[in-house]
């Protein structure tokens, strides 16, 4: 069994003056939604053997806040090439984890995530694949078992859709703006 935890980056500033889209930063908003969800995480004991992630700074700043709610940090193995990942290259990284590691958490960006989640999605124990397929909203988890023993044996709807947690579901506060 291998369990595969998606996590999209927290909510970022478009109004923080910086000059590329890779080192923008969290808002408020995004961090205090990155330290519920860790809090979340931790009550659910959720845990990872290996952790990747995209190096840009809100994924960075989410990881670092997810570890405050979480109770320890989440220390990852960043890769370049995660920075906005299709499904195709995430799928790519993921099946080639070590076997050793039973729960991933991969850290990046959608639209990526949300097409990689929707497509590895073959069953859905959680009645939540409807709310995948609509938004897939910063901050959010979702978590895919798959019936294998190896990585590189992860593919195309062989998963189980376990969990969906977003963040106004912790916060009814960190719901969506009116």
């Amino acid at each position: 069994m291998k369990i595969l935890t998606l996590l999209r980056h927290a909510k970022s500033g478009w109004d923080d003056p910086v000059a590329r889209d890779f080192d923008r930063p969290l808002n408020k908003r995004g961090r205090r939604a990155a330290v519920t969800v860790g809090r979340a995480m931790r009550d659910e004991g959720m845990e990872f053997d290996a952790v990747i992630a995209s190096p840009a700074a809100r994924v960075v700043e989410t990881l670092q806040d997810v570890g405050d709610g979480y109770g320890r940090p989440l220390e990852p193995t960043t890769d370049p090439d995660l920075y906005l990942a299709s499904p195709a290259v995430l799928l790519d990284r993921i099946q080639h984890v070590d076997d050793t590691a039973q729960r991933l958490l991969v850290v990046g960006h959608n639209p990526g995530l949300e097409q990689l989640a929707v497509l590895l999605t073959g069953s859905d124990r959680s009645g939540l694949l409807g709310e995948l397929e609509t938004k897939y909203p910063t901050a959010t988890i979702a978590v895919i078992e798959f019936d294998v023993d190896r990585w590189a044996d992860v593919a195309k709807g062989a998963g189980t859709l376990t969990r969906f947690i977003r963040p106004r579901d912790l916060d009814p506060e960190l719901g969506p703006d009116d």
